[in-house]
């Protein structure tokens, strides 16, 4: 048997209900650093650079991030983790 519920909410509603924290006002200042340090970017390597320099852990953050969204995807679709 399969059910499915549908929740209309919007995401800070969804936040305040799973008791997670308001991480608003952090993400705003992590969103203007890297809109200011991409402002004098004039090639995609150097653009890379300053991404990776912003990201929580640096690359390992992404890294990490990466492979979370790709194993959500695998149990989304079906498929094992291990492929």
């Amino acid at each position: 048997m399969k059910i499915t519920i549908e929740v209309d909410c919007t995401p800070e509603e969804a936040r305040s209900f799973m008791g997670l924290p308001d991480v608003s006002a952090a993400n705003n200042v992590y969103v203007d650093n890297i809109t200011k340090a991409m402002q004098g970017v004039s090639n995609p390597a150097q653009m890379a650079e300053y991404a990776q320099a912003l990201a929580p852990m640096g690359q390992v953050g992404l890294k990490l991030f990466q492979s979370f969204v790709e194993g959500g995807m695998k149990a989304a679709s079906g498929a094992k983790p291990s492929e």
